[in-house]
């Protein structure tokens, strides 16, 4: 039998997730951060809270892939994304081996409004000393951000 021309890979999906961070002013840190969280509305972990995002569809450019995401989950349009790394460790989701390109934004000023949209059963804003169990490793995700960003 001939080698396949055209070997086979297995790859992992590429998916993307918004940090959105919000402060009241760009003074000292009055009221401290709050990151924005959606429900999940459907399995894995389902009614747990996650950062927005989801998988980059075929031909979409990643840096638009979040935006996209975010509109559909929270309603937010707009945030000046910067992306932060990726992470990819094996085992992350259930559903198969992803890489998720993180991106960061920062609100400053009046908290905006959002709402849960798509496949999100809720959108808030939460504290960040007082968040709920993550699903995924958006806890691990969110504390290297905040540890970046020195915020704590």
């Amino acid at each position: 039998m001939a080698p396949d021309p055209q070997p086979r890979f297995r790859h992992p999906a590429l998916t993307v997730d918004g940090v959105v961070l919000h402060r009241r002013s760009d003074g000292l840190l009055d009221d401290g951060y709050r990151v924005l969280l959606v429900e999940r509305g459907h399995e894995p972990f389902r009614g747990r809270w996650a950062l927005p995002g989801g998988f980059v569809d075929y031909g979409e450019d990643p840096d638009l892939a979040v935006g996209r995401e975010l509109v559909e989950e929270t309603g937010l349009s707009g945030l000046p994304f910067r992306q932060f790394r990726a992470f990819g460790q094996p085992g992350r989701d259930p559903r198969g081996h992803t890489v998720s390109l993180v991106y960061v934004a920062v609100v400053i000023g009046d908290l905006p409004a959002v709402a849960g949209g798509d496949d999100a059963a809720a959108a808030a804003w939460h504290p960040l000393d007082r968040l709920p169990d993550l699903a995924f490793d958006h806890g691990a995700i969110l504390a290297r951000v905040v540890e970046n960003l020195k915020i704590r």
